[in-house]
């Protein structure tokens, strides 16, 4: 075999493991959910899940979709309460169950509240955005969260890992894909 007929397959060999190495280990996907009105990129394919969970004393099935990369959690739950006042009393709920999973300290906090016309009446929507550390498994692990309520619905849109593992642009790419109905 000549040298350059070496040369050259040892470069494609070469080319073919950086390439490989280089795949993408976020294969980002649009998942539409097919009952709970939002759409959003995840960085793999997302499971879905209902179990019940316990917010302050009242029992909500609660519909996880999620998926995981690099032991990355990327998560949307979702439920529906009896009213937008029950939806709305939730919220700080869901935040500290959160907290309590991981012994977390917030970081930042940021709330907001609307409400908007629709021809089937006013929409109330409010939400609470955090980003906390604290541990998982008994490694530092980073939450980042928004929670909201849409009229009598609830939604609960996470990120939960280790911080090293996660960047900034894919921490923006899935929570701000998030688009709620």
């Amino acid at each position: 075999m000549k040298k350059t007929s070496r040369t050259a397959i040892a470069s494609l060999l070469a080319s073919a493991a950086i390439l490989t190495a280089c795949s993408p280990k976020f294969d980002w996907r649009e998942y539409r959910s097919p009952d709970t009105h939002f759409t959003a990129l995840f960085p793999g394919k997302p499971a879905v899940l209902t179990r019940e969970i316990d917010l302050d004393g009242k029992k909500v099935n609660l519909t996880m979709t999620a998926s995981e990369v690099d032991g990355n959690t990327f998560a949307i739950g979702s439920a529906e309460l009896g009213s937008a006042e029950q939806a709305q009393a939730a919220l700080p709920a869901m935040k500290t169950a959160l907290l309590n999973n991981i012994e977390g300290t917030v970081r930042s906090e940021k709330s907001s509240a609307a409400a908007s016309s629709t021809p089937a009446g006013t929409r109330q929507r409010s939400s609470v955005s955090i980003e906390a550390t604290g541990t998982q498994h008994g490694q530092p692990a980073l939450l980042v969260g928004r929670f909201v309520a849409q009229d009598k619905r609830i939604y609960q849109v996470i990120i939960l890992g280790q911080e090293s593992k996660l960047s900034r642009e894919n921490i923006d790419t899935f929570m701000d894909s998030v688009k709620i109905e």
